[in-house]
């Protein structure tokens, strides 16, 4: 049997899939879809399983979840997690809306990168813009109305070639995508029941408001 990767690591830590591996999260490949793979990675995977968890410990592991699916690390986390909670509205809410709204979410969302850490790498290239104008920052907050495009200097480009010819994107209710212009656009904030990211989010809240 292979090593698992670190990123496979990370899942098995969690208990869930995180999605990091881009296709293979969606194959019988998945280190979380083994049955001798669904405890926590180490010598002592097993006994964590049978320890009791504290409060603070599962706020703990739900931080740690939510900053792994995004990629973030924990300075800027805080960071939106102060956001949130300074915006008027649910601060869990709040701090997944922002999380999501950034733009190399937003590129993986459309389907034109098969992971987050595809989508960042691919914004850092200079293959989209916003509004027509090149954007690099994957942490780029988009808003409403705001249109997401492959640049035209690459939409021959490989790796959007085979993302688009791969497993299809499932776009949520909040974006739309034109397949044939290569664009996106950003219809409206996601509200909690179209995020699909599973995490207790009210739960980082209370653990940063501690």
């Amino acid at each position: 049997m292979g090593i698992a990767s670190p990123k496979c690591r990370l899942c098995r830590r969690e208990g869930v899939k995180l999605f990091l591996k881009g296709e293979r999260c969606y194959t019988k490949k998945c280190a979380i879809e083994r049955e001798n793979r669904r405890k926590p990675p180490g010598q002592h995977g097993a006994m964590a399983v049978s320890k009791k968890i504290t409060e603070y410990g599962k706020q703990l592991r739900e931080k740690q979840k939510l900053r792994r699916i995004y990629r973030i690390e924990e300075r800027p986390f805080r960071t939106y997690v102060a956001e949130a909670i300074r915006r008027p509205g649910v601060a869990g809410e709040n701090l997944l809306q922002l999380l999501e709204m950034r733009l190399d979410n937003v590129v993986y969302r459309l389907g034109l990168a098969v992971s987050r850490d595809q989508a960042r790498q691919m914004v850092s290239h200079g293959f989209f813009t916003v509004n027509g104008r090149k954007v690099n920052i994957p942490s780029y907050q988009l808003r409403p109305g705001d249109e997401v495009a492959v640049a035209p200097s690459k939409r021959d480009s490989e790796p959007i070639k085979s993302n688009l010819a791969g497993r299809g994107a499932n776009v949520p209710e909040w974006l739309t995508f034109d397949a044939t212009a290569l664009t996106g656009r950003v219809v409206a904030r996601p509200t909690r029941d179209q995020i699909d990211t599973d995490v207790e989010e009210q739960m980082i809240i209370e653990f940063y408001s501690r």
